[in-house]
């Protein structure tokens, strides 16, 4: 073996023998995979998720929309028909197909059970978000439970409640007082009484929030003392009972600016902010109205990238915000799940920019399906972060299922590709590892599966 080749061995087993993860970070947390329509078009849901199972997302996240598996979604006279039948559902084809497979590979399924709502199943019966109505929800939450209680592992109530999209009224006419949370509130304890009845003892998230309020959407620190019954210095009402929640889900994308960015609202939490989350989460938990010690799962969550240049950011710099975010979660101990959405970005529609391209661009593939660097990223995420005249480098790769060598490899400008160093993952996959800091210098990660298989990851630049 040649000296240098020797010399980088001993090295890398040395740094494997003293790797430890940083103080507070979590190495069993769960990394979820949304891929929306993808996964449930005829054409496209196999091929999905077989990439999703090959990239090592062990977890999936599946939205069951009340009013796309539901009879006569659309009409305002209720049909004739026992609510807690699943069998009762003509919907339900897709999301069966879906979840048996998903299972078959062993993947955990995290299932948000969520409005929009059958018209007949609303209080004015005029629209399909306007205050649903709890007893109905109470029944399909009994019907789906019986059709998915033995393949799902975590249930949610109501993909951001906080939104008007997905339910109004958000704020009342007069005073602008925020409604939604003592909706949402009804409905998580309906969706509960049924799951109950269905399930057993379901582990079960409440939250789902979006990051940030508008004057449309409440907040999510708000929206979250309101369905718990807090005030605003979270002091609790003496004639609320507690919510049973198992933890609380949230959205924590942030903007353009990264994951460092600090929202100026008090009650918007974004990648950047989580500790006002659990610091929320804490004083809810002291007040009574939790449990205390409530993990935060954050089943949804992406970086937007061109061609949004509104909200987006180049590609190569989508790879390395995704990966920063990934480590922030990574880092906090009370976050129990980080997840990705899309696979693919939302298809352009007619019209100018800020239309053609209102959906979401945070796929690891571009709307044609060409990959991104964030794919590769995804497979290896990197962090590299300047301290003096040196660097600190944090990464994963997946799906590693026990301690695995890495390489690190530089390049200066346009030159060739260069082995820094090897490192060795703790058993989740995890690595550290410090360097010297060069001007112009862009650093990846080489990994060899157990297959044989190598992979690259992107070029990432150091932060400060």
């Amino acid at each position: 073996m040649p000296r240098r080749a020797f010399v980088t061995l001993l090295l890398a087993l040395f740094l494997g023998a003293s790797l430890s993860p940083p103080a507070g970070a979590s190495s069993t947390q769960a990394v979820t995979f949304e891929g929306s329509r993808d996964l449930l078009e005829d054409a496209t849901w196999q091929p999905t998720l077989d990439e999703i199972d090959a990239l090592g997302a062990r977890s999936l996240r599946v939205i069951v929309y009340w009013n796309d598996v539901a009879p006569s979604p659309n009409s305002s006279r209720r049909p004739s028909f026992d609510a807690t039948d699943p069998t009762q559902y003509p919907g339900f084809g897709k999301y069966d197909r879906l979840l048996e497979a998903a299972h078959a590979r062993g993947m955990k399924i995290l299932l948000t059970i969520s409005g929009p709502v059958p018209k007949w199943a609303t209080q004015s019966r005029k629209d399909n978000v306007t205050r649903p109505r709890d007893a109905e929800f109470q029944k399909f939450a009994t019907a789906i439970g019986k059709r998915y209680g033995s393949l799902v592992h975590w249930w949610a109530i109501w993909n951001e409640p906080n939104h008007p999209d997905f339910l109004k009224p958000q704020y009342s006419t007069k005073g602008h007082r925020p409604l939604s949370p003592g909706i949402y509130r009804q409905l998580f304890l309906a969706g509960w009484r049924g799951l109950r009845a269905s399930v057993g003892d379901p582990f079960l998230l409440m939250g789902e929030t979006a990051p940030r309020g508008t004057g449309k959407d409440v907040a999510p620190l708000t929206f979250l003392r309101g369905a718990l019954c807090l005030n605003s210095r979270y002091v609790k009402r003496r004639t609320c009972s507690n919510l049973p929640a198992d933890g609380y889900a949230h959205h924590a994308y942030s903007t353009r600016q990264g994951p460092f960015f600090k929202p100026p609202g008090p009650n918007d939490v974004t990648i950047g902010v989580l500790g006002r989350l659990t610091r929320a989460l804490d004083r809810a938990a002291a007040a009574g109205a939790i449990k205390r010690g409530m993990g935060i799962y954050l089943t949804e969550f992406g970086v937007q990238s061109y061609p949004d240049k509104l909200f987006g950011v180049p590609l190569a710099q989508q790879a390395e915000y995704r990966s920063i975010s990934e480590q922030i979660a990574w880092r906090d101990a009370r976050v129990r799940m980080f997840s990705q959405y899309l696979m693919r970005d939302s298809q352009p529609l007619p019209g100018p920019p800020a239309q053609r391209y209102s959906g979401f661009e945070s796929g690891l593939r571009t709307s044609s399906g060409k990959k991104k660097p964030a794919y590769d990223e995804f497979r290896t995420p990197l962090v590299v972060t300047r301290r003096g005249g040196g660097v600190s480098m944090w990464g994963l790769v997946r799906p590693a299922r026990d301690q695995t060598l890495v390489g690190i490899d530089d390049v200066d400008g346009h030159g060739a590709w260069k082995r820094e160093m090897l490192v060795r993952t703790n058993g989740a996959g995890v690595w550290t590892a410090k360097g010297p800091f060069r001007s112009h210098r862009r650093w990846r990660v080489t990994w060899t599966d157990p297959s044989g298989q190598v992979f690259h990851g992107p070029p990432i630049r150091a932060y400060r």
